[in-house]
């Protein structure tokens, strides 16, 4: 299904079927590119994404980089018009690998591992990451370059095993791809591991793209209202989006 609205942006929801004939339920906002705004917004109280954008009338955005419960503070680095926030530092020696999105000033998305980006650029950045495609080419796979595994303990699992529900954002010349994926629904949703996730955003027309934070904390808005359906753990819905510490808005310009 796909339904474009009237400032073209488009909305596609789909089921996939993967290799082992599982399937899962995708959500893709594509937004135009020339038209929209990105910007990170970073929670000073963690909050719900769906409810916030709500309240605060910005209809289009979706879950950003990870975050530590206790307390709550985004896992990597954030800055918001160049000026760093607050943050648990990634775990040495893996920072500078790790991939961020850096909106500068003039609204260009660049996506890109930490240390390839200046500090003293202004704009707004927030690690995330891995790398799911660059240069067109799917280039999620088992090198581990940017420390996920190896550095797992910083989160709840290793993130890069099998499949779950997962976002991620994308780019090319002329669009920007918000995508999240359901997953942890025994026999309905199966979720994606990271090549598939790689692949899909290669097969909507991505020629960049990085993971953003998933699991629990999956959650893509789009007109106001939450898309994806949340779960905390296999075949246990969450009552509602859980909270989160930052988000990536996309606002007409």
């Amino acid at each position: 299904m796909s339904h474009e609205t009237a400032d073209g942006r488009r909305y596609e929801l789909s089921r996939i079927r993967l290799a082992d004939r599982s399937e899962t339920t995708i959500y893709a906002v594509v937004h135009p590119r020339r038209a929209t705004r990105v910007q990170v917004k970073c929670f000073e109280e963690a909050r719900r994404l769906d409810e916030w954008c709500a309240a605060n009338r910005r209809p289009e955005a979706i879950v950003a980089g990870f975050f530590l419960r206790d307390p709550w503070r985004p896992l990597g680095e954030v800055r918001i018009g160049g000026r760093l926030l607050p943050h648990e530092p990634i775990a040495a020696p893996f920072g500078p690998a790790r991939s961020c999105v850096f909106v500068a000033p003039d609204g260009a998305v660049t996506l890109a591992p930490r240390g390839e980006i200046a500090d003293a650029l202004p704009g707004d950045l927030v690690q995330a990451g891995p790398r799911l495609v660059a240069g067109g080419r799917a280039v999620a796979g088992g090198d581990d370059r940017e420390g996920f595994s190896r550095g797992a303990a910083q989160f709840d699992s290793d993130i890069t095993a099998e499949r779950h529900p997962r976002c991620a954002l994308g780019v090319n010349e002329d669009e920007l791809f918000a995508v999240c994926c359901d997953g942890r629904r025994t026999g309905v949703d199966a979720g994606l591991d990271l090549a598939e996730l790689a692949r899909l955003m290669v097969a909507l027309g991505a020629t960049d793209a990085i993971n953003l934070d998933g699991g629990g904390s999956a959650t893509l808005v789009h007109r106001g209202h939450l898309l994806n359906r949340p779960y905390s753990s296999v075949d246990q819905p969450g009552p509602e989006s859980r909270q989160v510490v930052t988000a990536l808005l996309f606002d007409p310009v």
